[in-house]
Formats: C-alpha cells, sequence, structure tokens
C-alpha cells in the first residue's frame, strides 16, 4: 500500500526556483514551505502549490528544517531543497516502494555548476537521505551542510534527483562567503588556526578534488569546482583565525 507522504521545503528567497520545485513535488499528499521573511515573491508563488506555507524567523539550517519537519502529519517525510527536482523517474519509483522494507531511503543526487552535470569532485555518485519515517528522524546539529539522521534500515533508490546548486558565479561567491562563516563559527572553538594550516588546507583541498577526485575529467566546469572547494576551505579558515585572533580579543 502506497504510504501518505509530506514533502517539507525550506525557501529563503527563491523566487526563480520554488515554482518548478513545488511542481516536482505536486504529487505528494501533502506540501509544507517554511519561508524566512523573505522580501521576493517566494511565498506568492508558494501559496499557489499549497496552503501550508509558514514565515519564521530565519535561525538557521537545522532549526527551520526541524520546523518543517514538526508541521508534517504523514509518517513519511521527502526533504528537498529550493534548487531541487524529483525527477519524474524517481517520482515513479517512490510511488512504486515497498515502504515496509526500510526506514528511510537515500536518493541519488544528480548535481550541476553552471548548467553542466558535474561527475567528479567528489559530486558523483551523491546519496542523500532524504525520504525517512519521521518518527524516526532527527537532524544533525550543525550550522552548516545538517542533514536528516534515521534510526533503522536505510536502502538506496536508482533514479536521481536533480541538483542545479550553482546557476552563476555571483550566486555562488555570495554561497561561499555564506556557508564558509558559519563553518568558522562552527569550527572556531574545536581547532586553532595558524598560518600553515591557512595556507596548506587550501592548496590540499584544490589538489585532492582536481587530481585525486578527477575534477579534470569535467574539463574547466570541474577546474572551477576544485577552485571553489578551496575558496571555501580558505575563507573558513581566515574567518577562523578572525575570531580567534581579533573578534575574541576585541
Amino acid at each position: 500500500m502506497m504510504e501518505k507522504i509530506s514533502a517539507i521545503i525550506i525557501a529563503g528567497r527563491e523566487e526563480n526556483n520554488i515554482a518548478e520545485c513545488l511542481e516536482s513535488v505536486r504529487w505528494v499528499d501533502e506540501i509544507i514551505v517554511v519561508n524566512s521573511g523573505s522580501s521576493d515573491r517566494t511565498v506568492e508563488i508558494a501559496k499557489q502549490f499549497t496552503e501550508r506555507v509558514f514565515v519564521r524567523k530565519w535561525e538557521g539550517y537545522a532549526s527551520q528544517k526541524n520546523f518543517a519537519l514538526k508541521q508534517a502529519n504523514n509518517e513519511w517525510v521527502l526533504s528537498v531543497d529550493a534548487d531541487e527536482r524529483i525527477s519524474p523517474e524517481l517520482r515513479q519509483e517512490i510511488l512504486s516502494l515497498n515502504f515496509s522494507e526500510a526506514d528511510g531511503f537515500y536518493l541519488p543526487r544528480r548535481n550541476y555548476f553552471l548548467g553542466k552535470q558535474i561527475r567528479s569532485c567528489g559530486w558523483s555518485p551523491d546519496y542523500q537521505l532524504r525520504l525517512f519515517r519521521k518518527s524516526n528522524a532527527t537532524l544533525s546539529d550543525r550550522q552548516v551542510h545538517e542533514s536528516f539522521v534515521v534510526k533503522g534500515t536505510k536502502k538506496k533508490l536508482r533514479n536521481e534527483l536533480i541538483h542545479f546548486t550553482h546557476t552563476s558565479l555571483n550566486s555562488t561567491f555570495e554561497k561561499i562567503n555564506e556557508y564558509s562563516a558559519l563553518e568558522a563559527e562552527e569550527k572556531s572553538r574545536a581547532i586553532r588556526m595558524s598560518a600553515m594550516r591557512i595556507f596548506f588546507k587550501p592548496v590540499w583541498e584544490f589538489f585532492h578534488h582536481f587530481i585525486v577526485r578527477r575534477g579534470f575529467t569535467d574539463g574547466v566546469h570541474g577546474l572551477m569546482v576544485s577552485i571553489i572547494h578551496a575558496m571555501t576551505k580558505a575563507q573558513a579558515y581566515m574567518k577562523i583565525w578572525e575570531i580567534q585572533n581579533v573578534r575574541n580579543k576585541r
């Protein structure tokens, strides 16, 4: 028997993404959107798909997703980001599932950078635990790259979740500035920053993604993805140094 599913989406300034995202989950039994009070048309567009649109002050990714999870009326929850789409093939696979076989399902995610699917740099395969029993699920306590933790049996699905993660370099640079700041806040008490670490860690990140994870096979796109990984780490480590040596001494 097909289980009822609640889809949960957190969305800030996502007026360019939210319609296609919600269209891809229109087939579920309930859609929940949590907006952080953005001044664009995200809420207006979301209300065309569901009455269950909540506006809540931004308190971080994990907090917003926890709030969204609590609003779900169904036991099975599908978590989707605003820049993601459920492919028709994945929808059909979910509709055909035997839900008694597991407590959570990993979805393989297909990631795009500037319009190109990235198969290297550790971006593929990219399994995400996004379909699960609400009663078995909690959220990892992280400021960035938070994820759902599900007790019980987990299985992998075959068909893909589509992720349009970086559509322009401007939005990418905004995102890595935000993510590096969150990483710095999270790690500033755990590691002591030094000049050697600030220099060598980004260099290693580039080498690891471009050579070890074969970013070179994706050409210029793979080169830029590898550089961005290095830039993110460089920014995070410099911000940790700032927290430890400037901010804490004011």
